[in-house]
């Protein structure tokens, strides 16, 4: 190695390389931007995610010790009232929202000093930060107005969707269907500027001109132009009759079929937006979608392929995350009775039961989830 200051060679002296301990991990796409076009602006998307969400809001949860229904814990309590102000229906609902809206889920467990949850809260998304350290979850960074918070591992649930590309955070429905949402608000914007245009297309104002050939300066152009605009167009004048002085002509450029065919591109949309939410196009409005036989039947495809399966995902988490925090034995379930769009479900397998005639009474109970019948002995032996 050359010495530039004593301008000769020395022996290459034996360097370490420190990295950095900690590391932040950011999510891949700004979840802001993501939200306001695709939530706040559009339809489709806030109808998916409000039907799963408020859908798992309604379910009762249980709990169990083993195979025994706790009907009273701390637990059920702090899940009746996760944090002061907010009722478990609304905390439920904020988890669900926040898991479809960005793939991911943070829920802040407070503990006691004797490692008891007494309290749970939903953290937003993009004010969280995943902190690792040699590639292993070390912490969470949580910012509101500027200020940090570092928070344990031990204190953050956090629940993601699968992403293939990313090991800390999941992948939204709304990454997914971008394209899609981006389509449909274009189509609703459109439409829009039509409608405020007098629900007409524009025109071309001909100026036929005079034998002598004279035609219309940029000046006169413009002004007729601001005239015609300022006087015709708008809803308030929709319908107004033009009048048009001299040799001109007014020629309206109606729509073509390829036009015309935007209400069919906005239903393509919003069918592939349902889709990426996982809810049948029929619950969102969509027409001409002959995919299930009846309304009914769509709710029963939402409940049995979208909404229940991410219930039992949230339930599982926090059985490992919270309930193990009290007892090895206790888990979490719902009550599948108080779900109504089950109830094909359950008359289904009523009948099986009730056709089984090689089960016993108890055997029948017991596979429908209640306990076994009191037997009464009869005293005479």
């Amino acid at each position: 190695m050359w010495n530039w200051i004593t301008g000769r060679k020395t022996a290459p002296r034996p360097q370490m390389a420190m990295p950095s301990q900690l590391k932040a991990q950011w999510t891949s796409r700004h979840y802001a931007p993501l939200v306001k076009e695709g939530y706040e602006k559009n339809v489709i998307v806030y109808r998916c995610v409000a039907m799963i969400a408020r859908g798992i809001a309604t379910v009762p949860w249980l709990l169990y010790d083993g195979d025994t229904e706790l009907m009273s814990h701390p637990l059920l309590d702090l899940l009746r009232r996760p944090s002061p102000g907010e009722s478990g229906a609304s905390f439920l609902e904020n988890l669900a929202t926040s898991f479809l809206l960005s793939g991911n889920a943070f829920v802040h467990v407070d503990i006691d000093q004797h490692g008891i949850p007494i309290q749970l809260k939903v953290l937003r998304p993009d004010r969280v930060r995943v902190i690792t350290e040699n590639g292993q979850l070390a912490a969470y960074d949580y910012t509101v107005d500027g200020a940090t918070r570092r928070l344990s591992a031990e204190a953050v649930l956090h629940l993601k969707s699968i992403h293939p590309l990313n090991d800390w955070y999941g992948l939204s429905p709304i990454e997914v269907a971008a394209m899609a949402i981006d389509q449909h608000n274009a189509v609703s914007t459109h439409n829009l500027a039509l409608l405020q245009n007098g629900g007409r297309p524009s025109g071309v104002f001909i100026w036929k001109g005079t034998d002598d050939g004279w035609g219309l300066t940029d000046e006169q152009k413009h002004s007729i132009r601001d005239s015609i605009t300022q006087v015709y167009s708008g809803q308030g004048n929709a319908g107004r009759i033009m009048v048009l002085e001299g040799d001109v002509e007014w020629k309206e450029l109606g729509l073509s079929p390829k036009d015309l065919d935007f209400s069919e591109g906005k239903h393509i949309a919003a069918r592939e937006i349902s889709q990426a939410f996982g809810v049948p196009p029929m619950l969102v409005g969509v027409p001409g979608d002959a995919t299930y036989t009846n309304y009914k039947e769509a709710r029963f495809h939402l409940w049995e392929d979208t909404t229940l399966p991410l219930l039992e995902r949230f339930q599982h988490a926090f059985t490992q995350f919270v309930a193990k925090k009290y007892d090895e034995n206790l888990k979490f379930s719902y009550d599948v009775d108080a779900i109504a769009a089950l109830a094909p479900r359950r008359e289904a397998t009523w009948r099986k039961l009730s056709d089984a005639s090689f089960l016993s009474e108890n055997e029948k109970r017991q596979a429908l989830g209640y306990s076994p019948a009191s037997v009464t002995l009869d005293p005479l032996g």
